[in-house]
């Protein structure tokens, strides 16, 4: 079942000036279609209490809700996806679980992670990081630009058509060579919410992938 799948994902963070509420609406109002709602610091709860206002938000505006993981709140919520962050994560049972409908997306730092998401069925996928990010501080290897368009040469030799998303450390300036590459587009959330105008920030990055 083939979904539509965003070029630009906004990715909401815990960041002190924000809510993640306050980031999706702000987000939404400069034309956001995708909203990926990533917080891993509250109980179900307050999760809830975030997801309802968010989806609220999310159906006045046209935009598709994604929730990190926490798939747990299938059915609870006016959710439309969820993106997996376990690399390890068994995608043919999640899409089990989940059901045809569901959006689900995959994180990846290597093309055999790429190759092994697209054959379980993953709907897209993040792939980096491409460049050191405070959001989500990690050890895997930085892609760089040069990582992007071997894997997406080597997709395409193997005919495998899965929406891959840049993510990491994304900064405006890297988005069109990064699109050259061949890549689907863009995942991003520091650049975005932690701008000194998020809305402008946000309509610099897609005019730029658009």
């Amino acid at each position: 079942m083939k979904k539509f799948i965003e070029k630009l994902h906004f990715i909401t963070h815990d960041i002190p000036q924000l809510s993640h509420i306050e980031q999706a609406q702000i987000a939404c109002e400069a034309g956001a279609k995708w909203i990926q709602y990533r917080c891993l610091t509250k109980n179900e709860e307050a999760l809830l209490e975030d997801i309802n206002a968010i989806a609220e938000i999310c159906d006045d505006w046209g935009a598709t809700l994604i929730v990190t993981d926490h798939v747990q709140l299938n059915g609870k919520a006016d959710i439309q996806g969820f993106h997996i962050e376990d690399m390890e994560a068994d995608f043919v049972r999640l899409r089990e679980e989940l059901g045809e409908a569901v959006t689900i997306g995959g994180s990846a730092n290597t093309v055999e992670g790429l190759i092994r998401l697209a054959t379980e069925g993953a709907d897209y996928a993040g792939f980096g990081p491409f460049y050191t990010t405070i959001t989500k501080p990690n050890t895997l290897p930085l892609l760089g630009l040069e990582g992007y368009w071997n894997a997406m040469q080597t997709l395409k030799e193997k005919s495998i058509d899965l929406p891959v998303l840049a993510v990491g450390g994304v900064g405006i300036s890297d988005i069109e060579p990064l699109m050259h590459t061949g890549i689907f587009g863009i995942a991003a959330s520091a650049a975005i919410n932690q701008a000194e105008d998020m809305q402008e920030a946000y309509l610099s990055f897609y005019d730029k992938i658009m």
